[in-house]
Formats: structure tokens, C-alpha cells, sequence
């Protein structure tokens, strides 16, 4: 296979400046996850093992967002050290 001399990452020109495609990715992925948060705002219930909490779903969503997010940072950042 012929493989390309350009390493550059994919990227999209708008009003003259360069945009990864990677970039967009994150910001759309975002928005919808803070849409879906929003949308979200009833209280539940959650059996700790143990204890029952009510809490705000919007609540639950962040924190699981945040776990989300700390566990694959982690593992990107692993994998760049190889």
C-alpha cells in the first residue's frame, strides 16, 4: 500500500483558519451531552448498595459524564506513553 507523506491530521479550512476534524467531533459530542444533561432534570432514586439517595438525574449524568471523560483521558494518555 502506498502510503502518504503528509502526517498531517484531517483537517477542514473555515473562513481561514484550519479546524481539526477531531476538534468538531468534540464540540458537537459535547453539545449533545449538555443538551441531554439539560433535557434530563427529574429526581431519581439510587440504591447505593447499601443507602437510597434521591437525587437530580441532571446531577447523576454530570457526575457520570465526569467519570466518563477522567477514565478515557487516562487511558489516552496512557496509550501516548507506549
Amino acid at each position: 500500500m502506498a502510503q502518504s507523506s503528509d502526517r498531517r491530521p484531517s483537517s477542514l479550512h473555515v473562513k481561514g483558519r484550519d479546524i481539526r476534524l477531531r476538534t468538531i467531533g468534540i464540540v458537537l459530542l459535547t453539545a449533545l451531552a449538555v443538551w441531554f444533561i439539560a433535557a434530563n432534570t427529574d429526581s431519581v432514586e439510587l440504591k447505593l448498595w447499601v443507602p437510597t439517595v434521591t437525587l437530580p438525574l441532571w446531577a447523576v449524568l454530570t457526575v457520570t459524564l465526569a467519570v466518563g471523560l477522567g477514565i478515557g483521558l487516562l487511558i489516552a494518555h496512557r496509550r501516548g506513553q507506549r
